[in-house]
């Protein structure tokens, strides 16, 4: 059989989606420590959102969306040096671009994700639309876990 089954050995990739709030984070941490037992690929995504809030409202937000993914990298790489030679996890760094749901889809299709990770809504409009980890878990194509 050719083709691609998700989660038949155990994962190979565990996504971990981030966008610098305290509960991405933590989703970040707790999917490091399960590709580390699992001894999978640790992908952290962070979606840059296509036209970033402030934009509408007329502020200057130019470069912003990038500057946030560089001081994501620039953290977690740190984070990472701490933790060396205690353990050691496979990780990978990616930016996709769109809304948070529609992005962390497109990048558990391309990078092949087995699971997902994702923090819990920090916002009051996920009242309205749902929360991504909501969509996710709807959505049926991967294990995912939601981390508070």
């Amino acid at each position: 059989m050719s083709g691609f089954e998700r989660g038949t050995d155990g994962p190979k990739v565990i996504l971990a989606g981030v966008d610098g709030s305290e509960s991405s984070l933590r989703a970040a941490s707790y999917a490091a420590g399960l590709a580390r037992r699992q001894n999978a690929l640790l992908a952290l995504v962070y979606v840059q959102p296509l036209v970033p809030v402030g934009a509408a409202l007329g502020a200057p937000v130019a470069g912003t969306t990038e500057e946030i993914a560089e001081g994501l990298v620039t953290e977690i790489r740190e984070a990472m040096e701490r933790v060396k030679g205690i353990w050691q996890v496979r990780w990978e760094f990616h930016t996709f671009r769109g809304d948070p749901y529609a992005g962390l889809v497109a990048a558990a299709d391309e990078l092949r994700a087995d699971a997902v990770v994702v923090g819990v809504s920090e916002s009051a409009g996920h009242r309205f639309v749902g929360s991504v980890a909501v969509r996710l878990v709807k959505a049926g194509r991967w294990p995912v876990t939601v981390v508070p």
